[in-house]
């Protein structure tokens, strides 16, 4: 987990940067099916779906998330194991991302309206969780945290062994 502000920007840049990729390359698929402009459609809604996932991820979902999981979930035994922890804030992650990442993918493919928007979204998010759920337990949260963890260790070993001053050389 990260420790600091600048291990979360690290850490939610990947995790929403590679999630947000591959979700937005996977619906504007569905959406369009394989075609010449596939590439141009993914690129172009990138963007725009990574600043709403960051938002979402550090000011809603994220606080929603870990507050759920540390006050109802998470017990004495799953403190001694931290990838029980990673896992179920993973869990609680996907499952808030997907519910509000599929309302804006609707939205912006302008689905609200008419009498099957609950079933349209009902469908959207389902497809998103089939994908997003082993997306981030299996390849991109594992991806995160390693990355995470070098950066950890690298200022861990920063810190323990500080780079000596001019005065301590001589």
């Amino acid at each position: 987990m990260p420790r600091n502000l600048k291990e979360e920007v690290v850490f939610t840049a990947i995790m929403a940067g590679l999630m947000v990729f591959v979700m937005t390359a996977y619906n504007v698929t569905l959406a369009q099916g394989f075609s010449s402009s596939l590439p141009l459609a993914i690129i172009s809604g990138y963007p725009l779906g990574l600043l709403v996932a960051i938002i979402l991820d550090l000011l809603v979902v994220g606080p929603i998330a870990k507050g759920l999981a540390f006050k109802y979930i998470i017990n004495d035994y799953m403190r001694k194991r931290v990838i029980l922890i990673g896992i179920t804030i993973s869990v609680l992650m996907v499952l808030g991302m997907v519910t509000c990442m599929s309302l804006f993918g609707i939205t912006m493919e302008g689905e609200l309206s008419g009498s099957h928007v609950l079933a349209t979204y009902g469908h959207t998010w389902i497809f998103n969780l089939i994908v997003a759920l082993p997306l981030q337990l299996l390849i991109v949260g594992p991806l995160a945290r390693a990355v995470l963890g070098k950066m950890q260790a690298a200022t861990a070993d920063t810190d323990a062994n500080p780079m000596p001053t001019a005065d301590e050389e001589d």
